[in-house]
């Protein structure tokens, strides 16, 4: 077995039931430690939208996301690494995740084509032609000087053939070798791929234990497929993979899947649901999502917009106060929710670190989580006492909107 990457180490902090059971665990990188399960907001450009640094870092969060598709586009990898690297760039302290940007290229459609080399594709800013290797992804994540990297994976849709997903799988599986080849020196997880087909999954997952990787990031879902498919795959895979490495669920990141996503033992989640909400107007709560807006134009000035929240708009700010800011489109209205749902996300992972009272996480745990974002109950695999919620406003049929399309930030 290989050593990790210098500086970084992950220790669970309760022990499972299995690999399909929730845990509680540390990671430590160079740049600080964060507690798991947790979310970790989006900063698509080195920015999580419409915050300050300090406003994320007040919301509980202790490890940010950026995008190195994006970064590499613009402004470009070597300038942010003239100007000190991703951290110094953007004033945050903690630590960084960067997305290699796969899923971003591959969403191009038309405007790439994929080889055993790389991916060529033009840009959506300019049009301008790039030729993307598992290699220059590598070299844009050391220039950004990220905590943790992502390898170049191939991204197919939900909806992909076998004979289609099992060469992007094996394709993944060369790429990652080139990736770890080229930057030795980064902690770089591995992506598991395989659509929606278990017997892939599982592959993927056993080829991918050879490599030993630091953690494991789990690709490829939230894009189309019904819930119950969704977890069902990531049962499959989460059944083959060794308890002791972190695993990180990618662009999932609402209420509902965050709580079933724990209960199947996933660490790490990230989304840009919560700050797009936030800019449309839109708080997570126990109950569902929450219009401001909608509220009476009258309603109390001391009415607190989620009374038991401890995020700037709800501590400081009057329910008929946000209403006020949302009818008039004003932009601290969106600053104010988008702290809200990130902090909304923070509180849930905290609530379900504590879990029970000896701290230890059962199948259960779903029991002691809020509704959050109800949703229509569907069979779910897993423990019975999956949270049973009915969705008030779903984004399509048992959908989650949280990835990007078509390479465009969000």
């Amino acid at each position: 077995m290989t050593s990790p990457p210098s500086g970084f180490r992950f220790d669970l902090t309760t022990a499972p039931a299995g690999p399909v059971a929730p845990r509680t665990g540390r990671i430590t990188t160079p740049r600080g430690s964060f507690e798991t399960p947790v979310f970790m907001p989006v900063g698509t450009l080195a920015t999580v939208k419409t915050l300050l640094p300090a406003e994320v870092a007040a919301t509980g969060a202790r490890i940010i996301l950026v995008n190195a598709y994006h970064l590499y586009l613009r402004p470009g990898h070597r300038l942010i690494e003239q100007l000190g690297g991703v951290h110094r760039f953007m004033r945050w302290d903690g630590p960084i995740l960067s997305d290699s940007g796969g899923f971003q290229v591959f969403s191009l459609a038309g405007l790439r084509k994929v080889t055993e080399d790389g991916v060529r594709f033009r840009s959506h800013i300019d049009g301008s032609e790039h030729h993307y290797t598992p290699e220059l992804a590598m070299e844009v994540q050391q220039a950004l000087g990220v905590d943790i990297a992502m390898p170049l994976d191939h991204v197919l849709p939900g909806e992909a053939s076998f004979e289609a997903a099992r060469d992007a799988v094996d394709r993944t599986l060369r790429w990652y070798r080139r990736c770890r080849a080229a930057a030795p020196g980064l902690t770089t997880f591995a992506i598991l791929q395989g659509g929606t087909h278990p017997e892939l999954r599982r592959y993927h997952a056993r080829e991918a234990i050879q490599l030993d990787p630091p953690g494991f990031s789990i690709g490829g879902l939230s894009v189309g497929e019904p819930k119950a498919v969704m977890w069902a795959t990531l049962d499959s895979t989460n059944a083959e993979l060794p308890i002791e490495k972190p695993r990180y669920l990618m662009g999932v990141g609402s209420p509902e899947d965050l709580i079933e996503g724990i209960a199947r033992g996933i660490d790490m989640f990230d989304c840009v649901l919560p700050t797009r909400l936030g800019r449309n107007g839109a708080l997570l709560t126990d109950d569902g999502r929450h219009q401001p807006s909608a509220a009476p134009p009258t309603a109390s000035a001391t009415s607190r917009p989620t009374p038991a929240c401890d995020c700037l708009a709800c501590s400081q700010f009057s329910l008929a106060y946000l209403h006020h800011l949302f009818r008039n489109d004003e932009l601290l209205g969106h600053r104010l929710a988008t702290h809200h749902n990130l902090r909304y996300l923070a509180r849930l992972t905290e609530r379900a670190r504590a879990g029970h009272p000896r701290g230890a996480l059962r199948d259960r745990s779903r029991e002691r989580l809020p509704r959050a974002l109800p949703r229509r109950p569907t069979k779910q695999r897993g423990s019975a006492a999956a949270a049973k919620i009915v969705k008030k406003t779903p984004p399509g049929p048992e959908r989650t909107p949280c990835k990007q399309r078509r390479g465009v930030p969000s």
